[in-house]
Order: structure tokens, then C-alpha cells, then sequence
């Protein structure tokens, strides 16, 4: 689903990207750097109300050459396992205009209306919170587009990625060049192959294919928090949940809760993580570690976030790199590969707590008959905190 590629993070994606691309030493001037990087990014969200768990993909290409023979351009060579053609073109940007992903890192958050309310800000798994909690953000002392200093936090960096800025020539994607999607029956394994006219021909083969989607199932404790289950995820290296909902219609207010024993709510915990970060985030216990299967939404963040809250569970997954050539086994040999290439991936589940189960519903079993129901009309609504964070997610129109 695409509209999970701006995550939550959408609001705070904007000092991410920023973040990263200040970090990532840009590859044109550096004779010692790869002559071209890749990553694809793969993953799996949960389908909602029995359909089909999506998937999704992101190529980025960058390199420090020149394009030989005209005009930039890139294919990634798919196996037919993916169900998607012979290849997807890595397309890149006009002269002068930022490419795709790098669009999509600086989610322009300053052109979205000043929103009103305070956003309550829980964290951490238990029938109750902690001390010092809520934090209690006021954006009406904010001025137009500026960032709340104490929201994100800063403790981990978004992982770095090819991008427009940091590369001499590069290419990505999904772009507006093909129809290809990604099918429900797509897969991985194989063979892939990038070859274009402005870096070395990479190719390696998968053996992971995409991770299978947790399923989120929340129930209602009495003491009024709200416990969360899923099945353990294979191949899953760590969870992190996120949840969020308004106190009713007309409130302004926004209660806002992660599952860190900390607060945590920035850097790259909407994307994805290598292994590495993961367990190091499970050691100062940001992230839960897989062996975990369950985790509590406090009361008190029931309470603030009314009868419905919309949550996710991301399932960090395993981390796949190659090199041309490979890494010599003596550390005391100089490496200075061509290419590199990386492929990370992750997997998403969603749950909405407070609402019937949805094999119920579907079942008919929350129908008062097969009478017919007046059609209703939308009532007009005007933005609030809640939906700037869904439009945010893209979860919504921003009402």
C-alpha cells in the first residue's frame, strides 16, 4: 500500500530525510566510494476486511558516473516470479527537480494549515503508564508549519539510502513510466539483474521472499487498557506498535501512544531497519524482540483516545547485501567494491481497537436485518489534529 510509505512519519519524515541526507557524504567527488549503490526496499501490509495483504517495493539507484550513450537511463530485471514483466525502469529526475523518493522525504508539513487541539503523547506496554505521562504538545502555541521541538526524536538516524542530493545521476522506482504493480502472488526468489547506461551491471540472487503480514488482534481488559496479540512473524527481527484516536467528535484533542519503553516516536522506526539497529534497539528496549507476542495499550491512553483507535504493528525483517567484488576475508586487504546492493525488508499489520471483530462484521452478525437504511450524506468537516496525523499517514482526506 502506498500510502504506508509516508507513514505516520509524514509529519516528521520532513527532519528524517533531512537528517540522513546531511549525514550521507555525496558520492560524485569521492573516488573511493562504490561506483554505484542500490536498495530495495520490500515489504508486506496486512489486507483489511479479508482482502489481500499488499505489497510494495522501492528501487533507488545511485551512482557517481556520467550516463554514457544519451539521456540517463536504468531497468531492474525482475524474475518471472514477480509476475511483473521482464523489468521496471528506474527513472530519473528532470534536471532541477528533486526525484520521486526524495519528494516523498520532505513531506511538505509547512503547507498544511496550522491544526488545532493538543496532542497527548503515551509510550510503553502495561495496563497502565508510566511516570511523566501524558506529554501534552499544544499546537495552538505553535506558529504555522513549525515542527514541535519535543515530538520526534532524534536518537535514531534514519539509515541512509541513494537519493537525488547524494548521488551524481540517480534513478527509482515506482515512477509514472510503467503500470507494473505488484501482484498479491509476486515473489522475490530468483535472479535480478540492474543494468543502464550510467553505472555497472548489478546482480544478485534472493532466497527471501516477502515476510508474511502480522495479524493484530486487540481486545478489552477490565481495567480498561486494551491488550494487543499477534502470531509471531517469520523472519521478523522486532516489533514496534503505534496507535492513536480522538476523544469523540468535536474534540481537538489527540492521544497518540508507541510502544517503546521510551519515548520514541522518530527517526527511521516507520521504515525500515537493518538487523543491526533492531537488536541494538531491543537492548535499550525502543523495539520488542520477536520471541514477544503481545503488548498492552495503557488504560489511560484508552481513556484519551476515546472508543476507537487506529494502530499499527511493524515486523522488522532480515537485511540481504551484496558486493562487487566481495569483501576480502583479510580485513588487512584494502576493499573497494564497484557496486553494492542491498535489500531490506518489512511487514506491517494494522488493528483498530474498540471496533467489532471483522470476521463478525462480515459474517453479518453486527446487521439489525436486511431492511433498508436512508443513505446518509457526508457531513462537511473542517481538518483537526487527528486528521493532519492521518493525512499524514495517508489514512485520509485530513478530516
Amino acid at each position: 500500500m502506498r500510502s504506508m510509505k509516508w507513514k505516520i512519519a509524514g509529519a516528521g519524515t520532513a527532519l528524517a530525510g533531512t537528517l540522513a541526507a546531511g549525514l550521507v557524504v555525496a558520492q560524485t567527488g569521492n573516488d573511493s566510494a562504490p561506483e554505484a549503490r542500490y536498495v530495495m526496499d520490500v515489504g508486506t501490509n496486512a489486507g483489511m476486511m479479508g482482502q489481500a495483504d499488499g505489497r510494495e517495493m522501492t528501487l533507488r539507484l545511485g551512482s557517481r558516473l556520467p550516463a554514457t550513450g544519451g539521456a540517463p537511463r536504468a531497468d531492474h530485471f525482475l524474475p518471472e516470479g514477480m509476475r511483473m514483466g521482464a523489468s521496471v525502469p528506474l527513472v530519473s529526475p528532470e534536471p532541477g527537480k528533486p526525484g520521486t523518493r526524495d519528494d516523498e522525504d520532505r513531506y511538505a508539513y509547512d503547507k498544511l494549515a496550522r491544526p488545532k487541539g493538543r496532542l497527548l503523547i503515551y509510550w510503553g506496554c502495561g495496563a497502565h503508564v508510566g511516570p511523566g505521562q501524558p506529554l501534552v504538545i499544544d499546537f495552538a502555541r505553535l506558529g504555522k508549519g513549525q515542527m514541535p521541538p519535543e515530538l520526534f526524536s532524534a536518537r535514531i538516524p534514519a539509515e541512509a539510502v541513494p537519493r537525488a542530493s547524494t548521488s551524481r545521476i540517480y534513478g527509482d522506482w515506482p515512477n509514472g513510466k510503467t503500470n507494473a504493480k505488484i501482484g498479491s502472488n509476486s515473489s522475490l526468489i530468483g535472479q535480478h539483474r540492474i543494468a543502464g547506461n550510467y553505472s555497472p551491471e548489478i546482480g544478485f540472487a534472493l532466497t527471501q521472499d516477502f515476510m508474511a503480514a502480522p495479524r493484530v488482534k486487540p481486545g478489552q481488559a477490565p481495567d480498561g487498557s486494551v491488550p494487543l496479540n499477534w502470531a509471531a512473524v517469520p523472519a521478523a527481527t522486532g516489533y514496534y506498535a503505534w496507535a492513536m484516536g480522538s476523544a469523540g467528535e468535536g474534540k481537538d484533542d489527540m492521544g497518540w501512544w508507541a510502544s517503546s519503553a521510551t519515548r520514541q516516536f522518530g527517526g527511521d522506526l516507520w521504515g525500515w531497519l537493518s538487523p543491526g539497529t533492531v537488536n541494538r534497539l531491543i537492548g535499550q528496549k525502543v523495539v520488542m524482540p520477536p520471541s514477544q507476542t503481545s503488548c498492552a495499550i495503557p488504560a489511560e491512553v484508552k481513556k484519551a483516545a476515546g472508543e476507537v483507535m487506529m494502530g499499527f504493528l511493524y515486523a522488522y525483517g532480515p537485511e540481504a547485501g551484496f558486493a562487487f567484488p566481495a569483501r576480502p576475508r583479510d580485513p588487512k586487504i584494502a576493499w573497494r567494491p564497484k557496486w553494492t546492493a542491498k535489500v531490506r525488508y518489512r511487514a506491517m499489520g494494522n488493528f483498530m481497537a474498540g471496533m467489532p471483530d471483522m470476521g463478525d462484521a462480515m459474517r453479518g452478525q453486527m446487521s439489525d436485518g436486511d431492511e433498508e437504511r436512508p443513505e446518509q450524506k457526508p457531513k462537511p468537516c473542517k481538518p483537526r489534529l487527528g486528521g493532519l496525523l492521518k493525512r499524514a499517514a495517508g489514512l485520509g482526506d485530513g478530516c
